[in-house]
């Protein structure tokens, strides 16, 4: 299956990509010097950047910016049209690399379809709402004006006001985490000026995302209630030192019928970096339908539930109801295959934002280079082990033994397979392992004694957070 689904893919990326990729990292450049005195270099690379637009809607405003930003003139509409730019560049490598696949994979696609008038979030809506973003439009700036070699902590830290605002609209908290994530790592890496080498594309990333949220205007279209039957493939799980998030990735088959499609969702919770490993699940525990179905491996009958354009379930868990048993690589080999895609989102055309649901069997894994091998020979497909959380039973020794694999494609300059459940053979018995089986509580006896012995570290720190509120 993998040699015949994924063989054409594998062999490389779409023709032009590197060019334009190429293009992105010179805009990179540029930023990371920043943009108070613009170098012939840099320069150059923001007149290459316009040039590969100029053809395009926006090809006229971001030559403009281009000029003005080197002749110094650096203004809040000359860096949103360059920010849009690199982001149309990244989204054409994002629509060549996910076209490909979805051929290969036979998948349909919806076409995205732009928000009527009276429909979408706006982040303009509201006075509070504008100086919000307009808060966050100056420390952008800043940031780009400087190049983050000139960031220090008074820079890094100088947004922390308006994040702790941010956080309290819950349409904005999107961009909230994202700038507080960017800001937290200019923090932890200040001065910039001391570091080796810079995450430079990492940083224009979030910096271009953070800007683009930040402009007023519709982000994208109106949510639409749904009700149906959700068969869960698998989870993916974000850890970080002040967050965790649990992305549930399933196919929702429309009550009344209609065609299946593929859906996401997520929970989070924030926390502390002593909190890790399974012990985060519980700071999730707000939502026990959908982490018991998770654990449980049964199905979720959900009612009205807010769907985005982009696929995106809006997850209430008073919505939904726990249904029939439904193994997810049962829905993985029957459902999969026939579920169409959702469109994607303009500002999510990114090419590392790629995490396409595969079902793939009948492969070795080398063991040498940790890449899957189809049965039949042909191209192997890399995975990605990095990316298996702590807080579940789903080791890379695991996944080595494994014949059959749900996981989600990613391009990061190739492909790579990240697995979300497998199964395997191990000791002649079969064995099956998901993210998210410990969404409940670990099921391995050796990691519930372990915690025993450890404690419960989330009600520790709960106890001790009340003490200091009652204080």
């Amino acid at each position: 299956m993998l040699d015949v689904q994924l063989e054409e893919v594998l062999a490389g990326a779409p023709e032009g990509a590197g060019e334009a990729l190429g293009l992105v990292e010179g805009f990179d450049d540029a930023l990371a010097l920043g943009f108070a005195r613009v170098g012939e270099e840099a320069a150059g690379a923001l007149a290459a950047l316009a040039g590969a637009l100029a053809a395009s809607p926006i090809g006229e405003r971001v030559s403009e910016a281009a000029g003005k930003v080197a002749a110094g003139s650096v203004g809040d509409e000359h860096l949103a049209a360059l920010a849009g730019g690199r982001a149309a560049l990244a989204g054409a490598v994002h629509d060549a690399l996910l076209g490909r696949l979805d051929t290969a994979l036979g998948r349909s696609r919806a076409p995205w379809e732009p928000a009527r008038d009276g429909q979408g979030g706006s982040a303009g809506e509201g006075p509070a709402f504008g100086n919000l973003l307009d808060g966050c439009r100056v420390w952008l700036r800043e940031l780009a004006i400087v190049g983050w070699r000139g960031v220090d902590h008074d820079l890094a830290g100088s947004a922390d006001q308006t994040i702790e605002a941010l956080l309290a609209v819950p349409e904005l908290r999107g961009l909230a985490v994202l700038l507080d994530g960017l800001a937290a790592e200019l923090r932890a890496s200040s001065p910039v000026a001391t570091m080796d080498r810079l995450p430079a594309r990492r940083w224009a990333d979030l910096w271009a995302r953070g800007l683009l949220l930040a402009q007023r205007g519709p982000w994208q279209g109106g949510a639409e209630p749904v009700s149906g039957r959700l068969l869960i493939l698998g989870a993916d799980v974000h850890e970080h030192a002040t967050v965790v998030r649990a992305q549930v990735h399933g196919v929702l088959e429309p009550a009344g019928g209609g065609p299946a499609t593929l859906v996401r969702t997520s929970v989070a919770a924030a926390k502390v970096d002593t909190i890790v490993g399974p012990a985060a699940w519980r700071l999730m525990g707000g939502h026990p339908v959908l982490l018991g179905a998770l654990a449980g491996h049964h199905s979720l009958e959900i009612t009205d539930m807010p769907l985005l354009p982009g696929g995106d379930l809006v997850w209430h868990d008073d919505r939904a109801a726990a249904g029939e048993p439904a193994d997810p690589f049962a829905t993985a080999r029957v459902a999969l295959s026939g579920a169409s895609a959702p469109a994607v989102a303009p500002l999510d055309r990114h090419p590392v934002r790629i995490a396409e649901p595969v079902f793939l069997e009948g492969y070795s894994v080398d063991s040498g280079s940790c890449d899957l091998v189809p049965a039949g020979g042909g191209r192997a497909l890399p995975l990605d082990l990095d990316r298996l959380p702590r807080g579940g039973p789903l080791t890379p020794e695991l996944v080595a033994a494994s014949s059959a694999c749900i996981g989600l494609m990613r391009w990061d300059g190739r492909w790579l397979l990240q697995p979300l459940a497998v199964q395997a053979t191990v000791k002649k018995k079969p064995v099956a392992a998901h993210n998210g089986d410990w969404a409940m509580g670990p099921t391995d006896p050796k990691v519930v004694k372990a915690e025993a012995r450890a404690g419960d570290v989330v009600a520790v720190l709960r106890e001790r957070a009340g003490r200091l509120l009652r204080k």
